[in-house]
């Protein structure tokens, strides 16, 4: 059955995403690209997967609601199969499925109205080049 297999990534808006960026990269030593900080992890099966803290604009309006300061991101085995399965369990999904080289997005809410994206990801083209990511608006 197709279902969430970890995270992929934590979002978060701040007054500037450049000088947070550097913020993580001065002071706490981490990796930064254009988009935040990328971790890369080893899965269950021995493959390489990657997580991305990526910093917003506190204006963007990718996570639907001015008031959501953060957003999940689930990494999912087979998107397009588990949307089904959303839908009969009266998830509501907020946007089209949406497809880009390093892989498939939908946003839904949880029950508080919170939103979240599910990715099912191609993380090759991570391997190959690490800028490649979702544009931020």
């Amino acid at each position: 059955m197709p279902k969430a297999i970890g995270l992929g990534g934590i979002f978060i808006k701040c007054e500037n995403p450049k000088e947070m960026n550097a913020w993580y990269k001065n002071t706490l030593g981490l990796n930064v690209n254009e988009y935040g900080v990328s971790f890369e992890f080893t899965t269950s099966q021995n493959t390489k997967g990657y997580l991305q803290l990526s910093t917003f604009d506190k204006k963007s309006k990718y996570f639907g609601n001015d008031k959501q300061q953060a957003m999940l991101n689930f990494r999912v085995d087979n998107l397009e199969a588990f949307i089904p399965i959303l839908k009969q369990q009266k998830v509501e999904i907020l946007t089209e499925l949406e497809s880009f080289p390093y892989g498939k997005f939908i946003h839904i809410a949880d029950i508080d109205g919170n939103r979240i994206e599910l990715w099912e990801p191609v993380d090759a083209v991570f391997e190959n080049d690490m800028s490649a990511k979702q544009p931020l608006d």
